[in-house]
């Protein structure tokens, strides 16, 4: 009977918080935010459209950059309603199923990021051990069997995640700890046991970022050893240089990623303001950091962009 009664009272919603001790500068934050979350969805975009309409960017390597676009803006897609909701609105309340699809898309969002950065080491990792049958090894079909081998993971691994939430009572406290809905968080707001919740979790995140944080680092390995034995100095310089890119892309994803772990598992004695500001990098700076760095390193998505500035300068004009 008592579960009963529990489950009667379950919480419909729960409540959001922004970024504590701030609240009074909500309106003013929501500017910036909304030039951060403009800055991933038009540099995302741009990348996109370019390695689609560019005959001379259809090779894997770009394809594999077109995948890690379309990740980005899932993420940044995913936590921009609730994020401008809370800043711009002050509307902090999220529907108790609305929270599971939220939570169950930006974590199928990372494992693809994750997946996809591993396929792009394994695009550079051929390119230097075997340059003359890069082309014959990494098809096109090839490439599109590795993307629907990185979507179809994520989906069948975070698919059991929401309904393992969905089973647990909540009818203690309903606010979260961010502006967007996380396994972790709230899991620690069930009122029954999450071993099972935990055990799984922990599986999961072992057989996607674990595991891919582990073939990255072996990729590089090998990828140094290959350099160092085969190439001249200039040579070493020139194959290591095209890997400038990924490996920034590979900080900036697992970086705020081991930060958040760290502070969710060792670091509740920390301000809440701290916890939010992490988990907030955690989402944001990847969709706004990799168009960036792969634009600098990439002339043609670089004229892109003059394309687009130049065309709007003129419509304004005109």
């Amino acid at each position: 009977m008592a579960d009963n009664n529990h489950s009667y009272f379950q919480h419909p919603y729960f409540v959001l918080t922004g970024i504590p001790g701030l609240e009074q500068k909500y309106y003013w934050m929501a500017f910036p935010l909304g030039t951060l979350y403009v800055i991933a969805l038009f540099g995302n975009g741009v990348i996109i459209s370019t390695i689609k309409s560019e005959s001379s960017l259809c090779i894997p390597m770009y394809y594999f950059l077109c995948m890690l676009a379309w990740a980005d803006m899932g993420l940044a897609l995913c936590t921009l309603p609730s994020m401008l909701g809370i800043f711009w609105f002050n509307y902090k309340s999220i529907p108790f199923d609305a929270s599971l699809v939220q939570m169950y898309f930006i974590h199928t969002f990372s494992a693809i990021e994750s997946g996809v950065l591993v396929a792009m080491v394994f695009g550079r990792l051929v390119a230097i051990w075997n340059p003359l049958r890069y082309g014959t090894i990494l098809t096109s079909g090839v490439v599109c069997r590795i993307g629907a081998v990185i979507l179809t993971r994520a989906v069948c691994v975070v698919f059991p995640v929401p309904f393992l939430i969905k089973r647990l009572p909540f009818y203690c406290s309903n606010i979260l700890s961010h502006s967007f809905c996380l396994h972790q968080d709230i899991m620690r707001l069930a009122c029954a046991s999450t071993q099972v919740n935990s055990l799984y979790g922990l599986i999961a995140v072992i057989f996607t970022k674990g595991s891919d944080s582990l073939s990255i680092l072996l990729s590089y390995v090998f990828i140094l050893r290959t350099v160092m034995a085969t190439a001249s100095g200039e040579g070493q310089l020139k194959a290591l240089n095209t890997c400038v890119s990924h490996i920034c892309a590979v900080l900036i994803f697992y970086v705020p990623l081991i930060g958040v772990s760290v502070i969710h598992r060792f670091g509740k004695h920390l301000s809440p303001l701290t916890h939010a500001l992490m988990a907030n990098a955690y989402l944001l700076v990847p969709p706004v950091l990799n168009p960036i760095v792969y634009t600098v390193k990439t002339k043609e998505i670089q004229k892109k962009i003059i394309q687009i500035f130049v065309q709007t300068k003129i419509t304004a004009e005109g």
